[in-house]
């Protein structure tokens, strides 16, 4: 008889009919018989929190104190000082981290964007070895659809709903295998995109529903949380369960596992636990900075106040990794698994910006955390070389014993094992929500990183319009002095650099 393994087992299971009534007990089954294995593989926890920004972050220099827990969890990690985020929104930043490939590649540039169907089978989960058990949660809708992508490689695919107190959406329970569609189709046909459905019936209806299902958690939650539970329009979570959730899964799930956890804090809304309320009431106001291309119009005042909220939700998650640190080091898990700590983007509070919708790649969005816990590794190493989020696949193909494959367009990070990158290596992060997916980018803006050296290019928003933003981060790491029109040799030679590879990278969708 021939013989399959456990994922192509499971891959199998939704062709026979009787599967829903069959899938408990088979399921019980195949865990049962991977809980007897063993291996001397090395388990992978890869944590992602979402909109974390670097820039931010004590343990890279913040003047505030919002991560002491992960400054920590660094003092035996290796810590990536000049990792770059592969877009400014959820979408291409995640896509990158799972594909080891650029935005214009994968081609999930859009909201809800989802890979190029090549990816389906090119991405981190449908490149594990077959014997390790994988599992995947996220609180962001967005991930979700990707996730959703991938679901075939994926031994345990927690849905959002599972650990929320109410997640408001009712066409993927019917639709389910068209998750995409038919949450697009619930939002824009009965919601109006993010609003509520504007008919007077069905907006009564809605919010009669709504109400009726979050009064209670509401009401019993006040106390704890007084700018309002954790969420996200419709999504209301506590990430205290998730951490609870991750932590169960951890101890107790087959050996080797790979767990992909994409949690939404510190994304808005800023809704910390009452412990951190007002606790950087500090007076601190942060340099005003330029306004150049994309600024808004927020007020400098209102920024910093949103500043300190969205620091205050920071610590709080910091404490919460720091209580899932503890648990985890108190199982021993961090004897035999990788852990790793990023984000898909950051946030930003400057030039009249507040978030990360928005046209721009200023570090705040791009700079992001990356931090990896080798099995036993008792101290800290420090990295200064510039990385990208897509070198996160290559580097787990390095240490599950693989060869990387030939299409990415990352490498295998710094410490890991594999060749080093070259010095004057080009690192990229692309904005492209308003270019069509499958043609060649002639609206958007890219940012270009070689060293500290940083260009920023914004093309096609008006027609013929064409601007320019240099830095050198190594002296200016605020970026307040773009100096694009002083270093004239310099930028001509990025520049021309900047636009063969976006000319390149077009080839496949350009219409001659």
């Amino acid at each position: 008889m021939t013989k399959i393994n456990r994922r192509t087992f499971l891959k199998l299971l939704p062709t026979v009919p009787f599967y829903k009534v069959a899938w408990p007990a088979l399921q019980t089954a195949v865990q049962g018989h991977n809980l007897a294995q063993s291996s001397d593989q090395p388990n992978i926890l890869f944590l992602v929190f979402d909109t974390l920004s670097a820039q931010h972050m004590s343990l890279h220099g913040y003047n505030r104190e919002t991560t002491p827990n992960m400054a920590r969890f660094a003092e035996k990690s290796t810590v990536f000082h000049k990792h770059v985020a592969g877009g400014n929104f959820t979408s291409p930043g995640t896509a990158t981290m799972m594909t080891g490939t650029y935005a214009w590649t994968h081609r999930a540039i859009q909201l809800h964007g989802l890979v190029h169907d090549e990816f389906v089978q090119k991405n981190m989960f449908s490149l594990m070895p077959d014997n390790y058990h994988t599992v995947a949660y996220t609180h962001n809708l967005l991930v979700m659809s990707l996730l959703h992508q991938f679901r075939g490689d994926l031994d345990l695919f927690k849905h959002t709903r599972d650990l929320c107190l109410s997640d408001g959406q009712f066409a993927d329970r019917l639709f389910f295998d068209d998750y995409t569609t038919a949450f697009w189709a619930e939002t824009t046909a009965l919601q109006g995109g993010a609003t509520p459905p504007s008919g007077l019936f069905l907006s009564l209806l809605d919010r009669f529903a709504r109400f009726a299902e979050t009064r209670g958690f509401k009401n019993e939650l006040a106390s704890e949380y007084p700018r309002g539970i954790p969420n996200l329009h419709t999504l209301f979570f506590l990430l205290e369960d998730a951490i609870d959730w991750i932590e169960e899964q951890v101890v107790t799930m087959p050996q080797p596992f790979m767990g992909y956890f994409h949690l939404l804090p510190p994304h808005e809304p800023y809704t910390p636990h009452a412990d951190f309320i007002d606790i950087f009431t500090d007076g601190w106001q942060p340099t005003e900075k330029p306004k150049l291309y994309g600024a808004k119009n927020m007020p400098q005042a209102a920024l910093n106040r949103e500043r300190r909220l969205y620091d205050e939700y920071l610590a709080f998650t910091d404490q919460e990794f720091g209580r899932l640190l503890d648990n985890l080091e108190q199982q021993g898990v961090l004897d035999n698994t990788y852990i790793i700590l990023s984000s898909d983007h950051g946030e930003l509070f400057e030039r009249g910006i507040r978030g990360h919708v928005t046209l721009t790649l200023y570090e705040g969005l791009t700079h992001i955390p990356l931090l990896i816990h080798k099995p036993g590794q008792q101290s800290r190493e420090d990295v200064f070389q510039r990385t990208t989020a897509a070198d996160i696949l290559p580097t787990l193909m390095q240490i599950t014993g693989q060869p990387v494959p030939d299409w990415c367009e990352g490498t295998v990070l710094p410490t890991f094992g594999g060749a080093e990158a070259a010095a004057d290596r080009l690192v990229y992060s692309v904005e492209a929500k308003s270019n069509p997916k499958y043609a060649a980018l002639t609206e958007a803006t890219v940012a270009m990183y070689q060293n500290d050296m940083k260009l920023i290019r914004y093309f096609g928003y008006n027609e013929g319009e064409e601007l320019y933003e240099l830095y050198n981060l190594n002296d200016d790491p605020e970026e307040l002095n773009n100096i694009y029109e002083s270093e004239t040799g310099l930028a001509s030679d990025l520049t021309t650099a900047l636009k063969d590879k976006i000319f390149a990278e077009n080839a496949p969708y350009r219409r001659e």
